[in-house]
């Protein structure tokens, strides 16, 4: 297996051993435990890892003391707690070691942002850095190979996606997305207690991955799925801090006929959506290119900016009258505007109501041929 350097292990390093916890988010399989690896071996200390998926690493984190903590520890100066989402009370195991234990560092991994949230945050107000670990970005993945062999997949990270072992295996891609599918992808959703309907559960997954790029209702849902919008709501919710999806909200803010409460959900992984529909044909076979493309390069668009640290946030814009733009970007108060093109020869306008209502700072055609330029800069 080739390893890839991710964007986020410089910023990990330079926040070592500042009396803080290290937490790592993202969805299984994305690549945490060898981030953490990596780090690990560079930094060349005695390292202590913990499993958190087995009983004994579970059991000798809950509900522990700081005398059974530095017997643990050792020698030891960093440890590494992978899937720390399955220890009760992990927040304030943390919370005693960062306090009391100087010398040590702490790297935590979780796959579900919900219930890392609901352990470590009060425990750890003010003491950890919080990262947040995607399937391989197209900067990253160019940094390993090269600009033009990777604008040469392209095709292939539409359709397959960019989890690790789908790029270091591409012959096996589809069968690794549908075990990953089948093994992982509501591993952590379904342990949790008020989710208790699976099937319905994965019928609103495929619901969705038929939608991208169009706005969902949730009342639409739970007529389809003979629920009700609230549980709709709810698991959509659990499948964003499971970094299954992302949601857009439109933006509004002063034109009388824009759509203010509208909400676009997209996939942090086009392999994934593709495994869930079942459709791994080539493009030119395929009636969804446009709202793949769309996908794609949203989700590499935060990629992007999580990993530079840039605060931006993400929109959609609709009117009444149907003028649209595909995605938008504020930072500073200022908007930039990005329109996504499969065919390079056709190019976006930006709707007159929104150019007459907002200041805009940037106005981009993406295509095949210049979306690199968002993604490497």
């Amino acid at each position: 297996m080739i390893l890839i350097k991710r964007d986020l292990q410089e910023i990990i390093e330079g926040n070592l051993f500042k009396r803080k916890a290290i937490i790592l988010l993202g969805a299984r399989q994305v690549g945490k435990t060898t981030l953490c690896k990596q780090v690990a071996d560079k930094l060349g200390l005695p390292t202590l890892f913990l499993n958190c998926d087995e009983p004994e690493p579970r059991s000798l984190l809950t509900d522990t003391n700081l005398l059974r903590l530095k017997q643990l520890i050792g020698s030891s100066k960093l440890i590494i707690i992978d899937e720390a989402q399955r220890v009760k009370n992990i927040g304030l195991t943390l919370k005693i070691i960062i306090d009391n234990i100087a010398e040590v560092q702490v790297i935590v991994t979780g796959s579900s942002s919900l219930d890392i949230a609901n352990e470590i945050n009060e425990p750890l107000t003010g003491r950890k850095y919080e990262y947040n670990v995607f399937p391989f970005s197209t900067s990253e993945l160019v940094q390993n190979s090269s600009f033009l062999s990777e604008r040469q997949l392209l095709e292939q990270r539409l359709i397959y996606g960019q989890y690790p072992e789908v790029v270091n295996n591409p012959a096996e891609a589809r069968e690794t997305l549908i075990n990953n599918l089948n093994s992982y992808l509501y591993k952590d959703l379904l342990a949790i207690n008020d989710v208790r309907k699976s099937s319905q559960l994965e019928k609103l997954v495929e619901a969705l991955a038929l939608q991208i790029g169009s706005e969902v209702s949730y009342n639409e849902l739970a007529q389809l799925l003979h629920s009700n919008p609230h549980t709709i709501e709810r698991y959509i919710d659990l499948l964003e801090q499971s970094f299954v999806l992302f949601r857009l909200q439109a933006y509004s803010g002063n034109v009388r006929n824009e759509i203010k409460k509208g909400r676009k959900i997209y996939f942090c992984d086009t392999g994934i959506r593709n495994a869930i529909i079942g459709n791994f044909n080539s493009l030119n076979l395929r009636q969804d290119v446009g709202a793949l493309w769309e996908n794609f390069f949203i989700a590499e668009r935060i990629k992007y900016h999580h990993y530079r640290r840039n605060f931006v946030k993400s929109y959609f814009w609709r009117s009444f009258q149907q003028q649209e733009i595909d995605f938008i970007e504020v930072e500073n108060a200022e908007i930039t505007t990005f329109e996504m093109k499969w065919n390079k020869n056709k190019r976006g306008s930006l709707p007159a109501t929104f150019a007459n209502a907002y200041t805009v700072k940037n106005s981009h055609t993406v295509t095949p041929e210049n979306y690199t330029d968002f993604l490497l800069a």
